[in-house]
């Protein structure tokens, strides 16, 4: 992702605003920065909110002082609070959970109790993850995390066994307003890459699915969340509880299966939403929760007792690419 080249084509071109998608520069807090010094919109958080709920590790953090259930992990019991702003509390937890070398790698997976999962916070789509059973197997995983993702900072949690991969889609506006439209099953994995989401969730008690609904929606108004984003969560069957995994600030490549069961047009309210339209404003929304008065600017109560069920059931396939002649590693 190359900030200065996306900075300057929008400066050379005089766009308005800058639309993340889902590639790489979607995730770099600088881009929104630099965008705003310029005085050129994002289609998304700010640089702050990114910065804080992008991470995997600092939306951790986030999480864990919004209440928000968590797994054990290596930044269990640090508390510390998002301050628009101001990142240095945030930033000493961040430090405090890192695992630096393999012998805190060791010490932290004796503590937690294996088996754990080593995650780099910069990796993804299956890159930068790796499962481990036992001590015996802690330098081969370790080093492969470190060098799958050069230079992210890493960090151990419990694994989760026997759960799905759950995600509520998120949209908030620039009036503080965040809600929540229905989830996503991506349990269907290869190599901890998603290759089948499907949605609405199934097989989990509606109260529990509104409760995850509500956790994701605090934990992105605690960062004045604006845009589209993804709070995805583990999900025990045998426990029937969830925890938080992390926080996508952006808009996810299985957006299409929200945008069917919802009716809701993602990319044009990313749009509206950046042209400062509160979500009460936007006709789409106005439909999800039951409003006679679609081109109506009256506020109402964004609810789940007024949104509508969702309206059909839909599946999206990813075509995924990997690299036959370095152990199929995700490309």
């Amino acid at each position: 992702a190359n900030v200065t080249i996306i900075v300057t084509i929008a400066t050379q071109t005089k766009c308005d605003a800058v639309w993340p998608g889902w590639g790489h520069a979607s995730e770099y807090p600088s881009l929104p920065r630099e965008l705003a010094k310029n005085d050129i919109g994002w289609l998304g958080p700010d640089a702050d909110a990114m910065y804080a709920s992008g991470d995997k590790i600092m939306s951790t953090l986030i999480a864990q002082y919004a209440k928000v259930p968590t797994v054990p992990w290596s930044g269990d019991g640090i508390r510390v609070k998002y301050k628009r702003g101001d990142m240095t509390e945030v930033e000493i937890g961040f430090k405090k959970s890192c695992i630096n070398n393999l012998d805190e790698a060791i010490n932290c997976a004796k503590k937690i109790g294996y088996p754990v999962m080593i995650k780099a916070s910069e990796g993804g789509g299956g890159k930068g993850i790796r499962k481990c059973d036992n001590e015996q197997e802690m330098k081969s995983a370790y080093n492969q995390v470190v060098n799958e993702v050069p230079g992210s900072p890493i960090f151990i949690m419990k694994l989760a066994s026997n759960a799905r991969h759950l995600e509520v889609q998120l949209l908030g506006d620039t009036w503080g307003n965040v809600i929540a439209l229905f989830g996503r099953d991506c349990s269907m994995q290869r190599r901890h890459q998603k290759i089948i989401e499907e949605g609405p969730v199934i097989n989990v008690d509606e109260k529990l699915l509104l409760e995850m609904e509500a956790s994701a929606v605090a934990l992105a108004k605690s960062v004045h969340y604006v845009g589209a984003g993804t709070v995805e969560f583990l999900y025990d069957n045998e426990s029937k509880s969830y925890f938080f995994l992390e926080l996508n600030p952006r808009l996810q490549v299985e957006h299409p299966v929200t945008e069917l069961i919802s009716g809701i047009n993602l990319p044009a309210c990313q749009v509206m939403v950046a042209m400062g339209i509160p979500l009460h404003c936007i006709k789409d929304i106005r439909k999800l929760y039951s409003q006679k008065d679609l081109k109506a600017t009256t506020q109402f109560e964004l609810s789940n007792e007024n949104r509508i069920k969702p309206i059909k059931h839909a599946i999206a396939c990813r075509i995924t690419a990997e690299n036959p002649l370095n152990n199929f590693t995700p490309t």
